[in-house]
């Protein structure tokens, strides 16, 4: 099929929720793919920070195959291996305690509200069921986690909205500490504002959180769904800041391209959920599990070390190109603003000339592969220097 053929199928049978660039890929390897009539394109989004090994890395394309021909789905009225597995690699590498698998970072977000809002009905009765949210956040698409999102271009549309969220400017913690009432169950938030700007929270305001949730028995969860799994360098962002939530999400990168949502709950948080209080059809689905677990076993200390160079190499080239005013992130989860133009027509100049870059808001967000080659850095970085100042 060719793309011209490709883009009549799309707009005639799919929903037209999404305003696409104007790019069909075909196939890929690594950091690289192709459009079906054979254009190549050096991919610094991974599918918005999905593909963390890239496209069809060969031992997760393993993995997933094997386990697609013993067990494809089995009920969560029963057991599986993968899945148990996997729960149990992510508790012993974050310190974290339990963990509930879905299939969205959406889903992992409500599923974290609704263990905050139990957490404390469970100790102090109705009533405490109070999150506060950050200005500028964004924590999906469902009606709940819009309802947590910090950004009124969301909340076009769909009201009423469940209630329940109250909003702070992010990084001002008399601010936070003065929304704080007796009716506040948690704090939700992330060390990386994605969609808002590729933002990163200053540490000791994150630290400054975690005391103030200690101090008033409030649930900290975090969001990591964009930032978890390797995408900073650590496991964790929070593992960068030294904190210990009570509650993080994960989804995005967990996969390597297969849909998973996980919630990990600490110590405090472990036990909130009993049965019948959440559920999810496909979570913990076999293969995906199977994928999730090819992907952790690539992400090990020497990686990650790996991943930190790379992040700290892509910023050092990108600080130095003309038109470049900033460039904001931690890791490989990179923001870059640009004088004269706006991040819209530097990504869609990059696809003219063989880049896939994203944008998140007025700045050109990078979310390369976490196992992007260094040829394929310096080629998609000699593009991007292009689409900036070309």
């Amino acid at each position: 099929m060719t793309s011209q053929e490709l883009k009549v199928l799309d707009q005639t049978y799919v929903a037209h929720t999404y305003n696409r660039f104007d790019l069909c890929l075909a196939h890929g390897s690594g950091a690289t793919a192709w459009s079906p009539e054979g254009k190549k394109y050096i991919d610094f989004s991974s599918g918005i920070g999905v593909n963390s090994l890239g496209y069809c890395d060969p031992d997760w394309v393993k993995a997933i195959a094997a386990q697609a021909a013993t067990l494809q789905h089995t009920s969560n009225l029963f057991y599986s291996e993968p899945c148990a597995k996997l729960a149990k690699v992510l508790c012993e590498r974050t310190g974290m305690k339990k963990a509930f698998f879905g299939n969205s970072g959406a889903e992992a977000n409500e599923g974290a509200i609704k263990a905050a809002r139990k957490y404390s009905f469970d100790k102090y009765g109705k009533g405490r069921d109070e999150i506060i949210a950050l200005k500028n956040s964004f924590h999906g698409r469902t009606m709940a986690t819009l309802s947590a999102t910090g950004q009124d271009v969301f909340h076009n549309y769909f009201f009423p909205f469940p209630e329940g969220f109250t909003f702070v400017e992010s990084g001002n913690l008399a601010a936070l500490r003065a929304a704080v009432s007796g009716k506040t169950c948690a704090v939700m938030m992330e060390l990386i504002q994605g969609e808002g700007g590729v933002i990163a929270q200053d540490e000791s305001y994150v630290r400054g959180v975690e005391a103030l949730c200690r101090e008033n028995d409030i649930l900290l969860v975090i969001d990591e769904v964009q930032t978890g799994i390797g995408r900073t360098g650590r496991l964790l962002a929070s593992q960068n800041y030294g904190i210990r939530p009570d509650i993080v999400t994960l989804a995005k990168a967990l996969g390597g391209g297969l849909p998973i949502g996980a919630v990990l709950f600490g110590e405090r948080t472990e036990n909130t959920l009993g049965y019948g209080d959440h559920g999810s059809t496909f979570g913990g689905n076999p293969v995906v599990c199977a994928g999730a677990l090819a992907v952790l076993e690539k992400l090990d200390d020497a990686m990650l070390a790996e991943i930190a160079a790379k992040g700290a190499y892509f910023r050092e080239k990108i600080a130095a190109m003309p038109g470049v005013t900033g460039v904001s992130g931690l890791g490989m989860m990179i923001g870059i603003s640009v004088a004269g133009k706006t991040s819209k027509e530097v990504v869609q100049a990059g696809i003219e000339n063989g880049l896939v870059a994203l944008t998140a808001k007025e700045k050109v967000r990078l979310l390369p592969p976490l196992t992007i080659s260094r040829a394929e850095i310096d080629e998609g970085l000699a593009i991007l220097r292009k689409a900036i100042t070309g």
